[in-house]
């Protein structure tokens, strides 16, 4: 019986997301996605960023969070100046309906100073991942915001030092 349980509930978490081909979105406008930060409080991309250039972090799956930790450390060792915000991005009901308990184990990994930049996106998770697409989901989808939510730069190839030089120099332009 517990073997049939495990196997509706895999079958149901796997039934409920879609994959999207992945696309450049570079040019467009980012679409209005509401989220909560780790410190509770409510956010919808881009309206709340206060017309400033924002730089988002995206993941999918939890393994995203390797590219994003590397996209961190490359901006901090480079200095680069910008807000950035990390944006775990979840499609579906099931999500949602433990998203208490995934946002509470995000909270137990990441100091406490830092839960401001931490955007958990489930209800609109669908609408960003098919704006971006999410076809290699370990991949973290970086995007460039401008003031008026417009995406300066795209990259969702995983790391790359060349890629954080592109970022940097479109960055120190503004």
């Amino acid at each position: 019986m517990r073997a049939i349980v495990l196997g509706l509930l895999a079958l149901f978490i796997c039934g409920c997301s879609t994959t999207y081909p992945n696309q450049s979105v570079t040019g467009t406008q980012f679409p209005k996605a509401s989220g909560e930060t780790l410190e509770g409080e409510p956010l919808t991309l881009p309206d709340d960023l206060n017309g400033q250039p924002a730089l988002l972090l995206i993941g999918y799956k939890q393994d995203s969070q390797f590219d994003i930790d590397r996209w961190l450390i490359g901006l901090d060792m480079t200095q680069t100046r910008i807000d950035v915000y990390e944006v775990p991005t979840i499609q579906g009901l099931f999500p949602r309906m433990f998203s208490t308990m995934i946002n509470n184990g995000m909270r137990a990994g990441i100091p406490k100073p830092l839960w401001k930049g931490v955007v958990t996106v489930y209800q609109d998770g669908d609408k960003v991942q098919s704006y971006t697409g999410n076809e290699d989901p370990n991949n973290a989808r970086v995007v460039l915001l401008d003031e008026s939510g417009t995406v300066l730069y795209f990259y969702d190839d995983g790391f790359s030092v060349e890629a954080l030089n592109k970022l940097r120099a479109i960055v120190a332009k503004r």
